[in-house]
């Protein structure tokens, strides 16, 4: 029988404009096995955990457990866990990192300021500080949430942490499960489908030098799913890489179409019109699920705006 991902990629359907959405992301270390809402469903207590999704409602913030790769047998909690906090709008990326002894810390977090980027909130909460090393790389291998996700996804963090590439997690839940294996790259936020090792290494180096790798990307989680296509777009028309140098600065209209601008920081606008459409024929969103027809966000054209004199000058 064939997967989810398997059919997806038969029918080469495309990945842009499929990330998930977040400004800020928020990663604990959980060792041990995932259930397939793994906040509350893990071997994080079931009480912090539904806290937590609380606490982070409607603020931007995305909360996902993380581990490194390997064996997930039952076992011991870790004396102290790994924390990072991303910001991942254009103009305001960072990524901090802790530890921690009581996950329960992160209850103190101020989870509307953490959204709004900033992260005094962490350092205060938990004594976060800058990190300094190299760009994370988190692949999704959350079986329960989707067959692919371990098939695929396992292999890919295993085969990468073997590989020596720093920055390596596997993490709970990143959506798109028939694009497996799915990875995220903090701290600017692209996710990636389909992805292969040799790729993400191309993807992580180029990030370390400020770089966003185009091919196979679905998007900047900074934003919502419209704007996503349409800075990929963007990009791939003026062959440009350099991350945090364009934003999504407006988006009018109502799903199925949208009017987006983006914005170079050199000044330059484009308007880019996007169309949520429907990918058919008709095939499984994740393994077990009936057939649907999929969004998909096509876009239609793209002009060049004028420039207000206001901004101009």
């Amino acid at each position: 029988m064939s997967t989810c991902s398997t059919v997806s990629r038969e029918l080469d359907e495309p990945v842009a404009g499929t990330a998930a959405t977040a400004r800020t992301w928020l990663l604990l270390e959980q060792p041990g096995p995932w259930g397939a809402k793994a906040l509350t469903s893990s071997h994080l207590d079931p009480a912090l955990g539904r806290a937590l999704e609380a606490a982070a409602e409607d603020t931007g913030v995305r909360i996902a457990l993380i581990r490194r790769p390997g064996r997930h047998a039952d076992c011991r909690v870790p004396a102290t866990r790994r924390v990072y906090a991303a910001h991942t709008v254009p103009g305001d990326v960072w990524l901090r990192t802790a530890t921690t002894e009581d996950p329960g810390q992160l209850l103190d977090l101020d989870f509307a300021a953490l959204g709004r980027g900033e992260h005094g909130t962490f350092d205060a909460a938990l004594g976060g500080r800058a990190h300094q090393g190299d760009p994370l790389a988190l692949v999704c291998t959350n079986g329960k949430r989707d067959r692919c996700c371990a098939l695929l996804g396992r292999p890919l963090a295993a085969e990468l942490a073997a590989s020596g590439v720093e920055g390596v997690w596997e993490v709970t839940h990143l959506g798109g499960h028939r694009f497996s294996p799915t990875v995220l790259v903090l701290p600017y936020g692209y996710a990636y489908g389909r992805a292969e090792a040799h790729a993400v290494k191309e993807v992580l180096h180029r990030a370390q030098e400020g770089r966003i790798v185009l091919d196979g990307c679905r998007g900047g989680s900074a934003w919502e799913r419209p704007g996503q296509a349409a800075e990929l777009f963007v990009r791939a028309a003026l062959g440009e890489h350099t991350a945090e140098v364009l934003s999504v600065v407006r988006t009018d209209g109502t799903g199925p179409r949208w009017h987006v601008t983006v914005a170079h920081t050199d000044g330059r606008r484009w308007h880019v019109v996007v169309a949520q459409g429907a990918s058919l024929p008709p095939r499984p969103e994740s393994c077990g699920s009936v057939l649907g027809s999929p969004a998909r966000m096509d876009v239609l054209s793209m002009r060049k705006a004028e420039v207000p004199a206001a901004l101009a000058s």
